[in-house]
């Protein structure tokens, strides 16, 4: 069997993919499966994209993951939720075709790829007062795997997982296994066995390898996909952005121009292209174009790596591709900035402990203005409503000293990991009173501590009037289910208290490149591009730039790169996709 970094000495392909997040590689992988020759083309010296540095969940309802849990529900159910999230946004043909393809992807690559998934059987869809809202199974996640069970080619060519979502490198899979550190931090005894032997072999593996053997989240399922590519006969060229199509005289995309490290190289795709480069979060234009509150496009921060700067996005505009967008252009995070000694600054995802008991939001008049425990793009979106224009987009995460040592605060970790490195650095503000801390902020002090009282008055009693915390099985899930009456909610009350600066972030962009629902980019007028497909962030997210549950970035990037393949595959046989 031939390496992913065996190299690359013929220049003509079936299919050229440009981009290996979670949508180009499913769509390689896809299509080699079927007999076609494919390359992968990569800017970055690593494979993965954004898709590495994140959780690596996916929404695939009505798989056989939910069907082996016993849930089998109709599709009209499931439709019916997502015409009530989406709204005007609804894309019928798009939408019909994510959802029966996606049962169809996690079959394929869970039974016949190395790529293996365990069921999101508690992870609940995020707007639990709609009609047929999730309450478990329509998402998956890789299942994690050591990564010597990887070829060294694969291991070589794994971005690693990103440093302010891990300890110490080491990525913690939601579910059982962040439960289990979550228990070491209030002494449980299994708990700590959890984190003691799971920190133990890190240490070992970054002793012996020099980085992190044990894979989770995205990094397992990208080295899951890479590893299916090379068993395929996927070719992968890294530090090799494309730079031009190549079409023939009837507009036909037949191939692609890349800079190499060896130079410029024609590669020519009798099948066709897809686009996966990653969308626009580093485009600092086409952000202050099209993000809100964001005039100079410098007034936020991505998660996603720098190489998803447009590229793709600028390719398939060359040849007749428009860039379309429904209700929001981003995909928001609420992050914040962690400052380094080395003056390098990291950019943390505030994804789990916004929803954890004994902890609120607030914007600088010290008052509350979300549901802290809905999703992260409902706290952005919340937050560029708040904040007065003419104000920096900023909110502040407050918490008492009992929650700073039992849950996460950012990228502050709880017991018995000290905190002092992060007050050093001036990442985390404390004081012994509300007040005091309201000061070193920047808050309104009357209008904390007025907020901080009503809350607590409510909180004890299970009840939060203004938002409705705790009010859907999403936010009860995102809670501690010890805390009663409410796992959503708890005072504030004992002091020290902390504060975290929280900014308008993104995982990376909606907004794409217009697609059919074969993925096939489209013109102006409608009509396919022939040989032109965009999957993962070059597509337009087919949720129409909203968010109803968690993994609607990757679920739809696997989900439509398999249909691209598969079409691109039948057309390489000399069929018609």
């Amino acid at each position: 069997m031939s390496s992913l970094t065996d190299p690359v000495t013929t220049d003509a392909f079936d299919v050229v993919v440009v981009g290996s997040g979670a949508g180009g590689l499913a769509a390689a992988v896809r299509a080699a499966h079927d007999g076609a020759s494919v390359l992968v083309l990569e800017a970055a010296e690593v494979c993965g994209g954004a898709t590495a540095w994140s959780g690596g969940w996916l929404w695939a309802p009505r798989s056989m993951l939910a069907k082996a849990e016993g849930v089998d529900e109709p599709l009209e159910d499931v439709k019916a939720y997502l015409r009530a999230a989406l709204g005007d946004d609804y894309d019928e043909a798009r939408i019909d075709a994510f959802l029966r393809a996606a049962p169809e992807m996690i079959e394929f690559f869970h039974t016949r790829t190395p790529l293996t998934f365990v069921a999101g059987s508690q992870i609940k869809d995020v707007y639990g007062d709609l009609p047929h809202a999730g309450g478990g199974n329509r998402s998956a996640g890789a299942k994690p795997i050591n990564a010597r069970r990887l070829s060294k080619s694969v291991r070589r060519l794994l971005r690693r997982q990103l440093y302010e979502t891990s300890f110490l490198g080491m990525g913690i899979m939601a579910g059982e296994d962040l439960g289990g550190f979550l228990a070491a931090a209030r002494g449980d005894l299994k708990g700590l066995w959890h984190a003691t032997w799971r920190v133990g072999l890190h240490l070992i593996d970054l002793l012996l390898h020099r980085r992190g053997m044990q894979l989770v989240n995205g990094c397992a399922l990208i080295g899951r996909l890479l590893q299916a590519a090379e068993n395929a006969g996927v070719q992968i060229l890294t530090t090799s952005p494309a730079q031009r199509l190549l079409t023939d005289g009837d507009g036909r995309v037949t191939g692609v121009v890349a800079r190499t490290p060896s130079g410029p190289r024609t590669f020519t795709a009798r099948a066709g292209v897809v686009l996966a480069a990653g969308g626009f979060p580093h485009d600092i234009v086409r952000r202050s174009e099209r993000f809100p509150r964001t005039p100079t496009g410098a007034e936020h921060w991505t998660l996603a790596p720098v190489t998803a700067d447009g590229s793709g996005i600028t390719l398939g505009e060359s040849v007749g591709g428009v860039l379309t967008q429904g209700a929001s252009a981003g995909a928001w995070c609420p992050v914040s900035l962690v400052p380094y000694r080395s003056g390098r600054v990291g950019v943390f995802p505030h994804i789990m402990d916004r929803a954890k008991p004994g902890s609120i939001g607030v914007i600088r008049t010290g008052r509350r203005f979300v549901n802290e425990a809905n999703g992260y793009f409902d706290y952005v979106s919340a937050m560029f409503e708040a904040v007065p224009e003419g104000e920096a987009v900023q909110s502040w995460q407050i918490a008492d000293a009992q929650f700073a040592r039992r849950f996460p605060l950012g990228m502050a970790k709880p017991r018995p990991v000290p905190l002092f490195p992060y007050l050093r650095s001036g990442y985390l503000v404390r004081a012994r009173t509300l007040r005091e801390l309201a000061h070193k902020c920047g808050i309104d002090a009357d209008g904390l501590v007025d907020e901080v009282a009503r809350f607590n008055a409510e909180a004890r009693r299970g009840i939060d009037s203004a938002f409705a915390r705790g009010s859907t099985p999403f936010n009860r899930y995102g809670g501690d289910a010890r805390n009663t009456p409410n796992p959503s909610l708890a005072p504030i009350e004992k002091p020290p208290f902390y504060a975290v600066r929280v900014r308008p972030g993104s995982f990376g962009t909606f907004a794409g490149l217009a697609t059919d629902d074969h993925a096939r980019v489209l013109d102006a007028s409608g009509t396919p591009i022939a040989g032109l497909y965009a999957v993962g962030a070059d597509q337009a997210n087919v949720m129409g730039g909203h968010y109803p549950a968690g993994g609607v970035n990757i679920g739809p990037a696997l989900t439509f790169g398999f249909i691209a393949g598969r079409d691109l595959a039948q057309t390489a046989r000399g069929g018609h996709s």
